[in-house]
């Protein structure tokens, strides 16, 4: 999730009441988004690597089978430490998107 000052665990307890905010909290995982780069370009490449080298074309009979598959390439994934290599800078950016800049006179 983002940085939004909605998204914290506190939110659910200004919405909901305390027990009921309790119960949702200890259901969340939280994982914040990084910094720098675009944390949706990021997880679209997990995504496709994992439909790529983890599931591939093969049918996997039952969601057990599927989550243990799921499992062992989430640990070699991260073993591996597999990083983005950003390409496209910030002087390609204003080149390529320009006509989404201000003119300024």
């Amino acid at each position: 999730m983002d940085s939004l000052n909605t998204h914290k665990i506190s939110s659910l307890y200004e919405t909901f009441e305390p027990e009921e905010a309790f119960r949702l909290a200890q259901r969340l995982e939280i994982h914040f988004t990084p910094i720098h780069g675009s944390w949706v370009n990021i997880a679209e490449i997990e995504l496709s690597a994992m439909a790529a080298q983890c599931l591939g074309q093969r049918c996997i009979p039952d969601l057990m089978n599927m989550n243990e598959e799921l499992a062992a390439w989430h640990t070699q994934r991260n073993q591996s430490q597999k990083g983005v290599d950003w390409h496209f800078s910030t002087k390609d950016a204003r080149i390529k998107l320009k006509r989404l800049y201000p003119l300024i006179m």
